[in-house]
């Protein structure tokens, strides 16, 4: 996979770690009560097989487990977490998500946090994924996500993506439903993470492939495949590596976008008015029906370029409609939310040769139509703006891509 990577040019559009998830591992610690791998798996150990992926320019993530167990019923890190996090650091792993089978939701406040700090300790820069609020939004116990942000750089807040697009749905939907509590914890450093991409494997349509590579990228979320790259058709492997929709997922800002507007009703969007006050969108009325089942959405991302209080954005026009007909669509600029009185250059970003729409002011409608279970993604993009402004307390995406 790590040759692949580079070999199909993923790697030369930002994807660099090769992670391994659970079943790594022996049944048994050695002698010194230290983790160790697989020996038919990996005969040779993770030093070995980091070293090598270091050679290639590549990254190595690994997995473990706050509990008595991994998930799958490997050796848990409990009892050991200081050992286990040196042993990370001298293997020169260069990314760790720590799972939360087989132990207490209540106990994982001082748990990960006493993991990131042995991790710091060691010295080595290491990547840390949390599970941490996931497990504990499942027992009905409400995460502390400043904690969280302080300690990961990554978290998983929800159950795992499955290959099928009612998964994707079913983490769209909890994004927008819970995005108030979210949103304002991701940026740079520190993220969100509805879990992989599943671009290219069997469970998705091309339009619903489109559909999670657009809305990941609303979502500033970490790009990880999983998928085997030997087996990646041409179609989805150009999803996987659209340049503009990692730009996008990579902005600058770091900013996590949200929902602007939900219906189920085949009608034109009416006037938003609150711009992007995005906590005042459910009091104006604009989330008109509960479910995701049948309804057409408008997520936001603001990004680079930007112009004093005026910014660019990414705006993705989606459908779970499934009567297998396009939904029409129409709306201006202002009804969105987007004001600049120099308007914006409008790209369809699937669709990067076809010019589409040319400079539009405020009033310009724009109409486009969304496919069932597929997604219109547009970039409008300042005009006239002088410098490339960003947020003074930006400094880059620090999780760059994953697979």
């Amino acid at each position: 996979m790590g040759e692949l990577l580079i070999s199909e040019g993923y790697h030369a559009k930002g994807y660099q770690y090769i992670i391994i998830d659970d079943c790594w591992l022996a049944k048994e610690r050695d002698k010194d009560g230290k983790l160790q791998a697989d020996p038919d798996r990996f005969p040779n150990g993770i030093k070995s097989l980091a070293d090598f992926m270091h050679q290639k320019g590549l990254k190595l993530g690994i997995y473990e487990d706050y509990g008595t167990e991994t998930c799958a019923g490997y050796p848990g890190m409990i009892g050991n977490i200081a050992k286990d996090a040196k042993t990370f650091a001298e293997w020169e792993v260069d990314y760790v998500k720590i799972d939360g089978c087989n132990s207490d939701p209540a106990c994982m406040d001082h748990g990960y946090i006493e993991f990131g700090r042995y991790l710091n300790y060691s010295g080595r820069p290491i990547a840390y994924s949390c599970s941490w609020p996931a497990y504990q939004e499942e027992e009905g116990i409400a995460p502390n996500y400043t904690s969280v942000m302080e300690t990961c750089n990554l978290w998983r807040n929800y159950e795992d993506v499955q290959d099928s697009f009612h998964s994707i749905k079913s983490i769209i939907k909890h994004y927008g439903e819970k995005q108030d509590i979210y949103a304002k914890f991701a940026g740079p450093g520190h993220w969100n993470d509805p879990d992989m991409l599943i671009i290219g494997n069997f469970g998705l349509s091309f339009d619903q492939s489109k559909l999670q590579m657009a809305m990941w990228a609303i979502l500033a979320a970490p790009l990880m495949m999983s998928v085997d790259l030997a087996n990646v058709k041409k179609e989805f492997k150009e999803i996987l590596q659209n340049e503009a929709i990692i730009a996008v997922n990579q902005d600058a800002l770091g900013v996590q976008g949200r929902r602007i507007y939900k219906s189920c009703q085949p009608a034109f969007l009416p006037s938003i008015n609150a711009g992007f006050l995005w906590n005042q969108l459910s009091a104006n009325g604009i989330m008109r029906c509960q479910g995701t089942e049948n309804s057409v959405e408008v997520w936001a991302k603001p990004i680079t370029p930007v112009d004093g209080n005026y910014y660019s954005y990414a705006l993705a026009f989606i459908s779970f409609r499934t009567d297998g007909v396009p939904y029409a669509f129409s709306a201006t600029l202002e009804d969105l939310g987007l004001y600049s009185p120099k308007g914006y250059l409008i790209q369809d970003l699937y669709e990067p040769n076809d010019i589409g729409f040319p400079v539009v002011g405020l009033e310009t409608a724009i109409n486009i139509k969304v496919n069932p279970s597929g997604v219109v993604f547009l970039r409008a993009k300042l005009q006239n703006v002088k410098c490339n402004k960003k947020n003074p307390n930006s400094h880059g995406n620090q999780n760059i891509s994953y697979i």
